[in-house]
């Protein structure tokens, strides 16, 4: 790669590729996307990185997935990312403390779908907390970040890192990189609204954590292990013992206020929802059971007074997937209005009225919302989010809590509608 001439404090300079040349590139990434099979959460982010690495190398890069609710990390490819000892202060600054012109929530905020340090602090990088207590200590001399962004909704965050060794980062590279969010961001959402079959022992049941603050395991639960363990998360061997999805919820509950909860929902490896909450305690004594004697299983040390983060794992309510579900669908406000009165069963007249908007209005926001959601009419589209988000509600044996087959079940399908349509 030719390195590029330096530009001022807007980056280097180069030619920027126009439109054309943007479109032909997330053309070609969303027919790689849209290939033979179904691909999973990983997969997405794997061949979106690898993409785009083709034509923005970088020394160090990670790709991960984020509750769109929370923008905590959920999962995702660190085979290639930060060394392990950077990462607890890299989580303070980026969910405990929110610091930092780049920061995922700065972003969020932002009309762009990609961002450069550098450019971002107008070369001034010795001002930014991240790049001198995060990227300075390895080695690292600028970041480039990806937001996998569907309007207000935030599924995910590319980083690319390069050393003071490799060309800067150019103003065509950093337009090359947004081309990739919106095909992304769109098979992503694909991929979180698969179903399959479940083929191993799916926990029905929340499992509890305890981690102390050097994130050492105090206590575990063999439910919690299980549903740890169905966290898509890949790092370079030997691994890790607990995901970043973990790490960064405990870091942000530390610094949350007194007696609060902090919440993220992740999706595992077989395709169903979990849903994450943390707490502080203030010391292994006040922990009820073996964890609050000295000695206790899992235990290390004298217990003493230190803080403690409590983690819940369980199956995510109903009323939380569909929430999930309809961000998923990638909805307008205006068609999830529309797509929440027909769970309620409303006519088209009295969504009309209750929206204040026409009747034909409402025919046209339904079309959307069925296509989105690759469906043909109202009885259809109740079905879908009934299987995904309530049937699990149900004792039905050969289900798990979110409604996925167990192997040997039979899945019924849901009544086609008799020509009801849009209407």
């Amino acid at each position: 790669m030719t390195p590029a001439l330096p530009g001022g404090p807007d980056g280097p300079s180069s030619p920027v590729p126009g439109p054309a040349a943007r479109d032909a590139f997330a053309d070609a990434l969303g027919r790689r996307l849209r290939g033979p099979g179904s691909p999973g959460s990983l997969d997405v982010l794997r061949t979106t990185a690898g993409t785009l690495l083709d034509a923005v190398p970088a020394d160090v890069w990670c790709a991960v997935m984020l509750d769109p609710a929370t923008l905590l990390d959920t999962g995702g490819l660190h085979e290639h990312g930060f060394p392990q000892q950077v990462m607890p202060r890299l989580f303070d600054i980026e969910h405990a403390d929110q610091e930092g012109v780049d920061n995922v929530r700065a972003l969020a905020r932002r009309r762009g779908t990609a961002s450069l340090l550098s450019v971002s602090m107008r070369g001034r990088m010795a001002d930014s907390v991240y790049y001198r207590d995060v990227l300075r200590p390895v080695g690292l001399s600028d970041e480039l970040r990806v937001l996998l962004r569907d309007g207000p909704r935030t599924w995910g965050l590319l980083v690319l890192c390069r050393g003071p060794g490799a060309p800067p980062f150019t103003a065509a590279e950093t337009a090359l990189a947004a081309a990739v969010s919106a095909p992304a961001t769109a098979a992503l959402r694909r991929a979180l609204l698969l179903t399959g079959i479940d083929r191993d022992d799916v926990p029905d049941a929340a499992g509890l954590l305890v981690v102390d603050d050097a994130l050492r395991v105090r206590l575990a639960t063999a439910t919690a292990e299980r549903w740890l363990a169905l966290i898509q998360e890949a790092h370079p061997p030997p691994g890790r013992s607990l995901p970043y999805a973990l790490s960064a919820l405990v870091h942000t509950a530390r610094t949350a206020a007194p007696g609060s909860q902090v919440r993220s929902r992740a999706i595992g490896a077989t395709g169903h929802w979990v849903t994450l909450t943390a707490w502080r305690e203030a010391g292994a004594g006040t922990l009820p059971g073996p964890l609050g004697e000295a000695g206790g299983e899992g235990s290390e040390g004298d217990g003493g007074d230190e803080g403690l983060t409590v983690v819940s794992l369980a199956p995510t309510h109903p009323r939380e997937l569909t929430a999930l579900v309809l961000d998923a669908y990638g909805l307008t406000p205006r068609e999830r209005q529309v797509a929440q009165q027909v769970l309620l069963g409303r006519s088209t007249a009295e969504m009309s009225a209750k929206l204040h908007i026409a009747e034909y209005t409402v025919q046209d926001h339904l079309r959307k919302v069925f296509d989105k959601a690759g469906v043909r009419s109202r009885r259809d589209f109740s079905g879908e989010l009934f299987r995904r988000c309530y049937l699990p509600r149900l004792d039905d044996p050969p289900l798990t809590k979110d409604g996925r087959m167990r192997d040997g079940g039979v899945q019924d399908g849901v009544a086609k509608d008799d020509g009801d349509g849009d209407g």
